[in-house]
């Protein structure tokens, strides 16, 4: 998969060029095989509902897709979805809910405030106009965030300040606008005023990109969404690329 030159490596590719073994699944939409990391796992529950079960843990039988939420609530219309689960699960006795995609869209948003939440407790992220600069400006951030309403000015800015501390001048590295704004991320961190977020130590920019990849992806939302006056939930059609996001015509998966 190619990666673009501002666009951060997501944990499954950096495993890759480390020579660790990725499992790959396969897309019970889509029929294509990608990293599990980058796909959603759908779990069987015993009640016999699917549910998500994003962090792959659920017990019992599950199928994984690899999607955005647009693309999915279109198969689940066409009942797609269905026919693929049941090949999948060998089993075509289950329910499938009508806000299938919320929910997933939810659970993505949750583990990806919640991974930024542990970073935080841990001291290798960094909130705050000066601590955030001062740290670019010294080669020590390893990813750059913005809440959704973040100022243009504020985000230019920092953004100049990392590329100088990385000697990456004229390369146009920018920092990832996040799906949600000032409000929601000051909540789920504790913090005030939560608007630009620096990740300090690479394992933790890994760790937070591997969930938020997923959930960028499967929103549609994309690095330079608010500049637009775009939906995060109207997503390119499926195959385009998205900066700051999966390329989505390499996303899929396998049951097990």
């Amino acid at each position: 998969m190619r990666t673009p030159h501002n666009d951060q490596l997501s944990e499954p590719d950096r495993a890759g060029r480390r020579g660790r073994h990725v499992p790959e699944r396969r897309c019970v939409i889509t029929g294509e095989v990608s990293p599990a990391e980058r796909l959603v796992r759908l779990a069987l529950g015993p009640d016999g509902n699917i549910a998500p079960d994003v962090h792959g843990k659920a017990p019992g039988r599950g199928a994984w897709i690899g999607v955005d939420r647009a693309a999915l609530e279109a198969a689940q219309a066409k009942g797609k979805l269905k026919g693929g689960l049941a090949r999948a699960l060998q089993d075509g006795n289950f329910t499938i809910p009508d806000d299938l995609g919320a929910r997933i869209e939810a659970q993505l948003q949750r583990a990806t405030l919640d991974r930024l939440g542990l970073e935080s407790r841990s001291g290798t992220l960094l909130s705050g106009n000066e601590k955030i600069e001062t740290a670019a400006r010294k080669g020590q951030v390893r990813l750059l965030l913005h809440a959704s309403d973040a100022g243009e000015d504020g985000r230019k800015k920092l953004a100049q300040a990392w590329r100088v501390g990385e000697d990456d001048e004229g390369s146009g590295r920018e920092g990832l606008v996040l799906p949600v704004d000032r409000g929601t991320l000051s909540m789920a961190l504790g913090r005030e005023n939560a608007v630009h977020l620096a990740l300090t130590d690479a394992r933790a920019a890994d760790r937070v990109l591997a969930h938020l990849s997923r959930w960028q992806f499967f929103t549609g939302w994309s690095r330079d969404a608010a500049n637009r006056d775009s939906d995060p939930h109207t997503a390119p059609a499926f195959g385009e690329e998205k900066n700051g996001a999966l390329p989505t015509g390499t996303a899929a998966s396998d049951a097990f």
